[in-house]
């Protein structure tokens, strides 16, 4: 493989972003659907590929994104207002899963996460009904992530069924 070629440059770039894009997804902190997207766009303006194809890969790239991302919040959000679970659970749920980030590494955003949502379901059910709602949260956010994950790869998959078309 040689790296003074700009095309080969351009195509490992896009590669490395769309891959990280993919991982980013499970690694909530990186945009992976947004990064995905962008590799594949990166790999259209500044590749070179052919006119037609590089264009075709990205409309397509981009419809998978975009669809990605609205099922990605519109699935899960209707499955979390059928159970119940208010905004100001995912809310408390998000601004404790942030502090939880920093406090502790790794799994401290999970945590956190789980603790909001508890807290907020709790002062509102009572604890006995706290832990099945903060349970339907979590599957809800579980569900979202693998929505966008499966977008992710899609737009992978388009991108190299681009690159091989090319």
């Amino acid at each position: 493989m040689d790296l003074t070629d700009t095309g080969t440059t351009v195509n490992v770039i896009a590669g490395i972003a769309i891959a990280l894009g993919v991982v980013g997804v499970v690694i909530p902190v990186v945009p992976g659907l947004l990064l995905s997207w962008a590799g594949v766009l990166f790999w259209a303006l500044l590749g070179d590929a052919s006119g037609a194809i590089k264009w075709l890969v990205l409309v397509l790239a981009t419809l998978v994104a975009v669809l990605g991302a609205l099922v990605k919040y519109l699935v899960p959000g209707k499955r979390l207002k059928a159970a119940g679970v208010p905004n100001s659970a995912l809310l408390a749920g998000g601004v404790l899963g942030l502090i939880g980030f920093f406090v502790v590494p790794v799994v401290g955003l999970i945590l956190g996460f789980v603790l909001g949502v508890w807290l907020v379901e709790r002062a509102r059910l009572g604890a006995g009904q706290a832990w099945p709602s903060t349970k339907r949260a979590l599957g809800a956010a579980g569900l979202s992530m693998l929505i966008e994950f499966t977008a992710a790869l899609g737009v992978a998959v388009v991108w190299i069924f681009g690159l091989v078309a090319t």
